[in-house]
């Protein structure tokens, strides 16, 4: 036994299971809006904070205390104060790196703890319709920021010859829409052109249809219910697949379905989880939280349905190359990447 490895080892997972539960409190303070009503920067007490935020002033200030010990809130004479710093991951929901909402879906990974041990007890299997609502919530606020901040700044623009099509009035499909936020964000950039969402969750597509309405852009917006493989639609300028395409349980036959629905020289857009293609390319911040979410959502989502080839959220990019060659295309390349994200593209 070596003492100060078991001593380094502990330190760690003290640190992780601190860590765990800091992301219950993000959730309860994102929710609640105690970080919202800190965003301005200036110091308040825990009974004004209460006051603000309609919220019982004990647990505001057991709250500010468990903040301030992991680093999150400052605390000066009885005051804390959310920086501004720390208020663009937490507070300000427009942000490139807004993450509080997002960890609602850390906390649906306790709450769907029963389905997970009769999974990996049984045959892998949890189907994404079977988690927590706070796992759909929280997917759309994981990702929108990111989508918000690059999707058309950069994204789009990184594909050969997509943003002309686009602007001039083009066809575009978003499978696994979810809840509709990056095909909301397409629509409001290029109002000439047609957008089509589609997700095989009945109630996620009811949610898109209420967030296009929010936005003014269901003149623009189709959203329907109809999985990878089966949506009718066609002669599409481009195919997108937004963080879904490794939770499928047969990516090949809906990438080949992509195929078959594009129109002459269209274009698929494919954006995934950031990761290099073996284990040791994947030992990183970003690859424990995947690869721990894939154990949840990912994985299990896949293999719940035919094929069940199981990518996992570290597919990485050769593995995603080969569905995409099996699937009959030709060209295939990085077009940029974010830490965060892989931005591939396919072509016939």
């Amino acid at each position: 036994m070596d003492e100060a490895k078991l001593t380094e080892f502990m330190g760690r997972l003290v640190g992780d299971l601190g860590g765990a539960a800091m992301t219950a409190s993000v959730v309860l303070g994102e929710q609640v809006g105690l970080y919202r009503a800190m965003a301005d920067g200036q110091p308040v007490t825990a009974d004004e904070l209460a006051g603000r935020t309609g919220c019982n002033a004990r647990l505001v200030r057991e709250w500010l205390n468990a903040q301030t010990a992991s680093g999150y809130v400052e605390h000066t004479d009885g005051s804390y104060r959310l920086p501004e710093e720390q208020a663009m991951a937490l507070a300000v929901e427009d942000s490139p790196v807004y993450v509080a909402g997002g960890a609602r879906v850390l906390a649906s990974l306790f709450i769907d703890m029963d389905k997970e041990v009769e999974a990996i007890r049984g045959d892998g299997a949890v189907p994404w319709g079977a988690h927590h609502p706070s796992m759909f919530t929280g997917t759309e606020k994981f990702f929108r920021p990111g989508y918000k901040a690059n999707l058309v700044p950069s994204w789009l623009p990184a594909l050969d010859g997509v943003v002309p099509k686009l602007e001039a009035g083009g066809k575009v499909a978003d499978v696994g829409c979810g809840h509709g936020a990056s095909t909301i964000i397409m629509a409001e950039a290029f109002p000439a052109s047609r957008f089509f969402g589609f997700d095989f969750h009945g109630p996620s597509i009811e949610t898109a249809r209420e967030r296009a309405a929010e936005a003014g852009v269901s003149d623009r917006v189709t959203f329907q219910q109809a999985a990878a493989k089966d949506y009718g639609e066609g002669d599409f300028d481009l195919v997108s697949f937004f963080d879904c395409l490794h939770d499928m349980g047969d990516p090949v036959g809906a990438a080949r379905h992509a195929l078959e629905a594009l129109a002459p020289e269209g274009t698929v857009l494919l954006v995934e989880p950031y990761a290099g293609d073996h284990l040791e390319d994947n030992l990183t911040p970003v690859g424990r939280m995947f690869y721990a979410a894939s154990t949840f959502v990912c994985t299990p989502n896949s293999l719940s349905q035919e094929v069940g080839l199981a990518l996992g959220a570290q597919a990485g990019e050769a593995q995603l190359r080969d569905v995409f060659t099996e699937a009959g295309f030709s060209r295939f390349r990085r077009a940029t990447e974010t830490p965060f994200n892989l931005i591939l593209e396919a072509r016939t």
